[in-house]
């Protein structure tokens, strides 16, 4: 377990991420909007193609390509110089690579979500490295048949958050959720947060898909962000992912002062009962029942939930460990590198840099804090029906987001800072993995009636 941040620490957090929004806000006021300088380089191209022919191999193919001449002398140097970065760089690609060189310090200096933000963040780089756009170099993310495009049809389509699911379903263990299942309700309470802030966002004047899209965001759910953004708004995706995975790496710093604010001190250091044992039979009924359950109400959510429950009964059924260590290990890296580089490298300065993605991650801060505020709620309210030691510590409410496992070490961290013998973190965990099946669901119904 991390070691709780100090005051001090946490407000040199918190302005960093200020300055993060900052610079966002900085460059979608300033961004330079003229045409890329490449509308020079095309033009070279059209003459040189005009005054060429296709050539033909050996073998006696004709390729589709045309032949251009060489430029000789001044004209060569001129070319080259409109194909480099420097010729095309603008404002805004200067921008967002200093946007990335603040996720990488992050992840690297205060250990915030690294295996997130450092693809993310090289991604943004890689994203926003200027080049020649009209050219047909097919090397930008945008451009049909590059490399990049290929991975980030995996992103458009919705293909890799299903196996990011996988993958989390083969490494959690739902016996805590099982033990005490009235926990469920507070990782359902916190998805309130989406829902208010749907209508938040329709209030602001987004279209209720791009409603729908931004509101997500508040379950802290990185790869339902993406999955719903695909459906929805794609033309949104690069903010909305970056505004989630931004939420979910700031956990630390955004939960504490709203538990602290919403609880008394009485209710700090209330002390759960430990959790029951669970047997193997209920371990496997488990995902079995829930997959059945989850999707009969929300259907749209089958590719996330569907996946989520198979690789949770891998892991469970003791017959499939070794397709359960690669779901857990071996897949989950190899998406989770491809997915964080993707989606860094969409947020190019000319489709990011909007008066949009401001007010999405504004969005997203109001769905995040609303969905932990009412976790902690509900978790008090629960208290008034409850007796004993069957009352609820209202600091694992916070854990209804689906932030698995940093809103559950939230709660263990400010458990302990309260009273150094009241562990929370397996209480925790209940809401947390209840927040990936409620995010899911939610997500599910909102597809239901938008998409």
């Amino acid at each position: 377990m991390k070691s709780k941040l100090s005051v001090d620490s946490r407000m040199r957090h918190f302005l960093t991420v200020m300055a993060v929004l900052a610079i966002v806000l900085l460059g979608s006021a300033f961004v330079n909007n003229s045409p890329a300088p490449a509308a020079d380089v095309q033009q070279t191209e059209e003459v040189m193609v005009s005054n060429s022919q296709p050539a033909t191999s050996a073998s006696g193919v004709v390729s589709t390509r045309p032949v251009k001449p060489i430029p000789k002398g001044f004209d060569g140097i001129k070319q080259f110089w409109q194909y480099t970065g420097f010729y095309n760089c603008q404002r805004g690609h200067l921008i967002m690579i200093l946007v990335a060189f603040v996720f990488i310090f992050l992840a690297i200096r205060f250990e915030f979500e690294p295996m997130l933000l450092i693809p993310i963040g090289v991604g943004i780089i890689i994203g926003n490295i200027p080049f020649a756009e009209g050219a047909g170099l097919q090397i930008g993310i945008y451009e049909k048949g590059s490399v990049l495009n290929y991975l980030y049809f995996g992103v458009q389509k919705g293909v890799y958050p299903p196996l990011i699911f996988l993958g989390i379903g083969a490494m959690t263990d739902f016996s805590s959720l099982i033990s005490n299942p009235k926990l469920m309700l507070l990782g359902a309470a916190a998805q309130v947060g989406i829902f208010i802030t749907f209508w938040v966002a329709l209030t602001l004047g987004f279209t209720p898909t791009q409603s729908g899209a931004i509101g997500i965001i508040g379950g802290a759910d990185g790869p339902t962000a993406i999955f719903m953004s695909s459906k929805l708004a794609p033309e949104l995706m690069g903010a909305i992912a970056i505004a989630a995975y931004s939420y979910m790496a700031l956990v630390p710093i955004i939960q504490p002062p709203i538990m602290k604010l919403l609880t008394t001190k009485k209710e700090r250091v209330i002390h759960m009962k430990p959790p029951r044992a669970v047997s193997k039979v209920e371990k496997i009924l488990f995902p079995i029942i829930g997959l059945l359950l989850t999707c009969f109400i929300a259907p749209s959510a089958l590719p996330l939930l569907g996946m989520l429950f198979f690789g949770n009964l891998l892991k469970e059924s003791g017959v499939t460990k070794r397709l359960a260590n690669t779901a857990s290990n071996a897949l989950i890296d190899i998406v989770t590198i491809i997915l964080g580089m993707t989606v860094g490298a969409s947020t190019q300065a000319t489709q990011f840099l909007k008066p949009e993605s401001i007010e999405i991650f504004i969005l997203g801060a109001l769905s995040f804090m609303v969905a932990t505020a009412c976790g902690v709620l509900f978790a008090k309210i629960m208290n008034l029906f409850l007796r004993g030691d069957n009352k609820i510590n209202p600091l694992i409410g916070n854990a209804g987001v689906s932030a698995v496992p940093d809103s559950a070490r939230v709660s263990e961290v400010q458990g302990l800072k309260y009273d150094p013998s009241n562990h929370l973190l397996m209480h925790a965990m209940a809401p947390n993995v209840a927040g990936v099946i409620g995010s899911a669901v939610a997500a599910g119904i909102l597809l239901s009636f938008l998409y």
